[in-house]
């Protein structure tokens, strides 16, 4: 296992850049120990046959794609208060990836070609088993969450000291030659990496420069992505929302974050979403009073978004109520150009509505919102709200 350094003390958050693609249309991935119920959620989150949940390990082995609608209670709202005719969701992409084995790093159980699928997301959701079947295998012949998160933890550092030896050795006969400080700054940053990965620090909790995350972003190193972790876990569990193991997993989570906030954990059960995807109506809603609670979906699709940094803004009016995903920190302008390239080059204004003045309106009044001060016109480097509604005044196309 590669040690890892624990704080002693929660120092303070370094401002950092953000690593991964600069898009808005970003895609996670469930990953974690072959079988262990990624694709049994895969199934039940997409409400599709993709994927293919079998007792034994490696039932998948190429990763398969899915379109999933993201859950907007503000949606709902917006297309009420506006009377919209119709209602468009945003949407986000989930991948399931064939299971992992201790040693993939290096090749074993068709690891190579695993890890190189998971470099293909922008965002990881890590499934790990929480419930006790004999009947179920494991690959590792026992249930124990924190040993199967250390070594999908370890086996992805490994990866990654694989892309930067590879890179450092290139860099390294390239600062020969005359002219390259670029080389030079690169290298000396595949060193602090290295670093990091050989203390069993993930890239993702450095304190990088805008520079460096230009640089790193190149390399798209598996442990810079954001992780959100599952714990896959019975229905009884999952109704009361324990697990024997949740205690441990979230110290080790903790542990692994090295004095940044911990990532999220959420309790999910394969077992019961799979019925919630069957089921409807009275069915539905008995089971759901059954359990005490409905689907985990929509709160694993929001963290996820949270941790990639994606945020919503709408577009609403009596034709259609449009849910449109952003980076956070985006400008007005990006955000129109979102709805449509044209529409940022020639950006004007934005009139803006806000979610904490329109939550607990009825219906629309423009007049009424102005008169209160809540109309507000923005300009060029307005940054974007989650929740904002926004129309975009633009100029005529050249």
């Amino acid at each position: 296992m590669i040690p890892r350094v624990r704080w002693l003390s929660t120092p303070a958050a370094p401002t950092r850049a953000r690593l991964g693609r600069p898009s808005n249309h970003l895609s996670s991935g469930l990953v974690g120990l072959a079988n262990v119920g990624k694709s049994t959620l895969f199934q039940a989150i997409t409400k599709s046959p993709l994927g293919n949940p079998a007792n034994y390990p490696f039932a998948t082995i190429d990763p398969e794609k899915s379109i999933i609608q993201v859950s907007s209670p503000a949606l709902a709202h917006y297309a009420q208060i506006y009377g919209s005719a119709k209602v468009v969701p945003t949407t986000h992409t989930l991948w399931d990836i064939a299971g992992l084995v201790r040693h993939c790093s290096s090749g074993h159980g068709l690891g190579n070609k695993f890890l190189n699928d998971i470099r293909q997301v922008d965002g990881i959701f890590q499934v790990v088993r929480g419930f006790d079947d004999e009947d179920v295998t494991h690959v590792e012949n026992s249930v124990d969450p924190v040993r199967d998160l250390s070594i999908v933890a370890d086996e992805l550092i490994l990866k990654d000291l694989e892309y930067v030896e590879s890179a450092s050795e290139r860099l390294a006969k390239l600062v020969k030659k005359p002219g390259q400080s670029g080389a030079i700054k690169e290298l000396e940053l595949m060193e602090t990496v290295s670093e990091m990965l050989y203390e069993g620090q993930p890239v993702r909790v450095g304190a990088w420069s805008e520079e460096d995350a230009t640089i790193l972003n190149k390399y798209n190193f598996l442990t810079a992505k954001p992780s959100v972790y599952l714990v896959n876990v019975s229905e009884t569990d999952y109704a009361t929302q324990t697990s024997k193991y949740l205690k441990d997993i979230r110290q080790w989570v903790a542990d692994s974050s090295f004095g940044d906030e911990p990532d999220p954990v959420v309790l999910v059960s394969a077992a019961a979403e799979t019925k919630m995807a069957t089921l409807e109506g009275e069915e539905l809603s008995s089971y759901e009073q059954e359990l005490g609670r409905g689907s985990a979906i929509s709160t694993l699709v929001d963290e996820m978004r949270s941790a990639l940094g994606l945020i919503s803004f709408y577009t609403c009016g009596p034709e259609e109520a449009h849910q449109w995903s952003v980076r956070q920190g985006s400008t007005a302008p990006e955000a129109a150009g979102v709805i449509h390239t044209d529409l940022q080059k020639t950006f004007i204004s934005s009139l803006v509505y806000k979610w904490d003045d329109l939550k607990h309106e009825q219906e629309f009044n423009e007049a009424k919102l102005k008169q209160m001060g809540k109309q507000f016109r923005h300009g060029k480097k307005y940054v974007v709200e989650d929740g904002d509604v926004i129309t975009v005044k633009a100029s005529a196309k050249k």
